[in-house]
């Protein structure tokens, strides 16, 4: 092997490595939230059963997708407090607003 070659590949080598020891780390605070927990339908329930259990929707907003097999219509309902999402007919989630 060449020696060059060698000495050069250590100096390299240690060089990068004392780069690699130069890092710096930032750490972020944040304040504390407090999060209440609120009854919103669960995935599965159809929309019978939501309009059953949490009344009629303050609003239905217009579907979107359908477009596609692969893209399945997707309907929202908005309550006070929370916005669900439905494939179909079915309950996909139930987002807090504002979450």
């Amino acid at each position: 092997m060449n020696l060059k070659f060698v000495l050069g590949s250590g100096l390299l080598l240690c060089g990068l490595i004392g780069l690699a020891g130069t890092a710096q780390a930032e750490t972020v605070t944040l304040d504390k939230t407090t999060v209440r927990a609120i009854a919103a339908p669960e995935r599965g329930l159809s929309m019978n059963q939501v309009e059953k259990r949490f009344g009629a929707p303050q609003a239905k907003l217009p579907p979107a997708g359908g477009d596609a097999p692969k893209h399945p219509v997707i309907n929202r309902w908005q309550y006070n407090g929370f916005t669900v999402y439905f494939e179909g007919n079915t309950v996909i989630h139930s987002v807090r607003d504002g979450a």
